[in-house]
């Protein structure tokens, strides 16, 4: 019977359930950014997060704690160095998963699910919209002076005698 078991199994074994996320997390600590059908990308945010959390303690026994999920030395160094510098002061949600559509062959939804503090694009997004003015406030910050408006000599003809 299947009572209690509410987790997606993707339709694996456990240990290639296991491998195949291991492997993901991996991908989307290096890359910052990985595209996959939209039941893997929730299965691998399950996965990932409390991994990622992990980086916020730099202690041996964090780091080994890491390597037994991931078994990647270069990814294990990049999690506790650049990625848990930007994600100190984050209580969680340290990934997002934007839906992209469907998938041609199949049908698959497919989505794309990245680390939330490296999308360039939505951090300028954030800046600029706070930099924005309304038009009211520009015209009662700077009043227009107007120029005077020089008119043009007449030009004398001489006249005749």
């Amino acid at each position: 019977m299947r009572h209690n078991k509410k987790f997606n199994h993707l339709s694996r074994t456990a240990s290639h359930r296991a491998a195949m996320l291991s492997n993901m997390t991996c991908s989307l600590i290096m890359h910052k950014r990985i595209f996959t059908t939209l039941a893997k990308a929730k299965a691998l945010r399950v996965y990932a997060e409390p991994i990622i959390n992990k980086a916020k303690e730099d202690t041996t026994a964090s780091r080994r704690v890491v390597f037994s999920y991931l078994q990647d030395k270069k990814a294990v160094k990049e999690l506790f160095g650049d990625i848990a510098t930007k994600i100190a002061e984050r209580n969680g949600g340290y990934t997002r998963i934007i839906k992209t559509g469907t998938r041609l062959g199949d049908g698959a939804k497919t989505c794309f699910i990245e680390l939330v503090d490296y999308n360039e694009n939505m951090l300028k997004e954030k800046t600029a919209k706070k930099a924005t003015r309304t038009r009211r406030s520009k015209k009662a910050a700077a009043p227009v002076a107007e120029a005077p408006v020089a008119e043009a000599p007449v030009a004398e003809t001489p006249a005749a005698e």
